[in-house]
């Protein structure tokens, strides 16, 4: 790592890769080639587990969908008009994923 000499902060490569440059606004006066590099070791036990799922975070409430007619859905609520005005609540059936609107 190479410091700044003003502020001795991290210098960080500049766009054109061959200078370096900090925050404080210095910038190095030789060019040299920088390279980043960063290695990753994992041991056997150490495996990256890739999760290809959707977790929902949406709280749940009983409102019947118009299509599937299932009694739970998903709901959050939105801002759309005026200020002074109600929220819009938006839902999200369970079941079959189907999305509709309520403006009470």
């Amino acid at each position: 790592m190479i410091f700044c000499p003003r502020c001795g902060a991290i210098l960080v490569p500049k766009k054109d890769g061959k200078r370096m440059s900090c925050a404080c606004g210095y910038s190095s006066k030789q060019k040299q080639n920088v390279i980043i590099e960063e290695k990753v070791q994992l041991g056997k036990e150490e495996k990256i587990e890739v999760v290809d799922k959707k977790i929902e975070t949406l709280p749940k409430t009983k409102e019947e969908c118009p299509r599937c007619k299932h009694g739970e859905a998903y709901f959050w609520t939105v801002q759309t008009r005026a200020g002074d005005e109600a929220e819009t609540r938006f839902f999200e059936c369970v079941k079959c994923k189907n999305r509709w609107r309520s403006y009470n």
